[in-house]
């Protein structure tokens, strides 16, 4: 079963990043460069916080926008990353109508979600989770 990484509920973020901690460890990166998921204020303390993630688009506008086809669209959402096909022109993050598409400059490539779940395993208030991608197509066509 394809599975995709959702938000659940965004009004039980604190903000506390340990999602985006263990996102960055899974790419064995020390602090929080190289996470994929991104939290960030919502313009105070009393406005929550926005949670960033790849929304697994059926079409992918990050695909559609790469000149070289070095993001392939997966079955059931999202794209996977073909690092040895990518000019590192931008136009993918650029693309990304959910600004959910992180840039690597140090390698001067996009870093893409692969919806393994890592981050929902730490994230205290269950911000996040894995889904089966079948449960959320039943839930959009009740």
């Amino acid at each position: 079963m394809t599975k995709r990484l959702a938000v659940i509920d965004v009004n039980h973020c604190v903000g506390c990043q340990s999602c985006m901690f263990a996102c960055a460890r899974r790419w064995g990166h020390g602090g929080l460069e190289g996470s994929v998921i991104h939290v960030r204020s919502a313009g105070g303390i009393g406005r929550g916080f926005v949670v960033n993630v790849c929304m697994s688009c059926q079409d992918p506008p990050c695909a559609r926008a790469c000149p070289t086809d070095a993001l392939i669209a997966r079955e059931g959402g999202g794209v996977r990353f073909k690092a040895e096909e990518c000019l590192g022109c931008g136009n993918c993050a650029e693309a990304c109508p959910f600004n959910a598409i992180m840039w690597d400059t140090q390698k001067n490539k996009p870093q893409v979600c692969v919806h393994c779940g890592t981050c929902a395993q730490y994230c205290p208030y269950n911000v996040i989770a894995l889904i089966d991608i079948k449960e959320v197509n039943e839930n959009v066509s009740q």
